[in-house]
């Protein structure tokens, strides 16, 4: 075997790693409302959201082709360089994971392959337009988004339900059926989007170790295997359930109901659903997060948790920086290692 094939192997190896944990990670994103509000027990959402999950990873590949040849430029991208950033990644996501904060691992992923691929090439192997046009600007406007679509949403909502003349536990049991619905578009959103990112890698890294050939010019194709593995991957990730965030995500922000969660959802997976259309590798911890928040901010500015908000915010301010400056690092380790061989 030669050492080419090697480093591939450990590269897509990491890469499924980074997927899992991506999906049990942000398994919050999809069910922690659903989970709070009781609409579903933890194993049902698990199961429901996993399902879901796998078939949203299916719908396309436009976010993979922007991870994979939009952000960085390709040729100049090596398997060493993939493996840090992937790496970078990880021990992020796990790091966040650890202190329950629901950071994005999707800015992981792009601050780790910045990070790794500047280390190697100079600042000129950024795409500087793609990087601002699918990264920054969704980075700052996602959020705000989240937050004004789930406010909005939730306050025509309000109305609805005045206008109906329903009582609380009335409205709450028609929004536990509906919730069903919300969730499960949530789920589906996020396996739009967040299992594409890893596709891009993936195929990135088939690339540069020579096993696919692309001929100068042509577009960049993501091959179906790399398709469903990375769906599985993420399917079975998010079976396996990242508590941690969910109990901050569904019980530390606002005290839910599943009229609240309702909107939130919604408001989340419309947003997200329309980024993966248009290719943008959403941040999709940051939309559903904001999302919450505006629903709370509905009834009550001091309904939202703003400690904890403020913890997740600063989690979300650091991830790009702390994973290039984390990737740069151990390419720079891994290139001297090298070189004593």
């Amino acid at each position: 075997m030669t050492l080419t094939l090697i480093i591939l192997t450990f590269t897509i190896l990491v890469a499924l790693a980074f997927e899992f944990i991506n999906g049990f990670h942000d398994c919050a994103n999809a069910i922690a409302t659903v989970v709070s509000t009781k609409v579903l027990s933890p194993k049902q959402a698990v199961l429901f959201g996993a399902s879901l999950e796998f078939i949203g990873a299916l719908t396309g590949t436009h976010v993979a082709k922007t991870i994979g040849s939009g952000i960085v430029n390709a040729e100049l991208v090596t398997l060493t360089v993939i493996f840090c950033a992937l790496l970078a990644a990880v021990i992020w996501n796990l790091f966040t994971w650890w202190l329950g904060l629901p950071s994005s691992s999707s800015h992981a992923l792009i601050g780790g392959l910045l990070g790794a691929a500047i280390a190697k090439a100079g600042v000129d192997v950024v795409n500087v337009k793609t990087l601002f046009d699918k990264v920054i600007i969704p980075m700052f406007t996602s959020p705000v988004l989240g937050f004004c679509v789930g406010f909005i949403l939730m306050l025509l909502i309000a109305r609805l339900i005045i206008s109906l003349k329903y009582s609380p536990q009335k409205a709450n049991k028609k929004f536990r059926k509906l919730q069903l619905i919300s969730s499960g578009l949530m789920a589906l959103s996020h396996g739009s989007n967040d299992a594409q990112k890893t596709m891009g890698i993936i195929t990135l890294a088939l690339l540069s170790g020579g096993v696919l050939k692309t001929a100068p010019g042509s577009e960049f194709e993501i091959p179906i295997y790399v398709i469903l593995v990375c769906a599985f991957t993420m399917a079975a990730g998010t079976m396996n359930g990242g508590w941690k965030i969910i109990k901050t995500m569904g019980h530390k922000i606002i005290k839910l109901k599943p009229v609240h969660g309702f909107a939130a959802e919604t408001s989340a997976a419309g947003l997200i659903l329309t980024a993966s259309h248009f290719g943008i590798p959403l941040s999709t911890t940051h939309v559903i997060s904001t999302s919450i928040m505006g629903v709370g901010s509905t009834f009550h500015a001091h309904a939202v948790k703003w400690r904890i908000v403020g913890n997740i915010v600063t989690a979300w301010i650091v991830t790009i920086p702390a994973c290039m400056f984390l990737s740069s690092i151990i390419y720079s380790l891994v290139y001297k290692v090298a070189q004593m061989l």
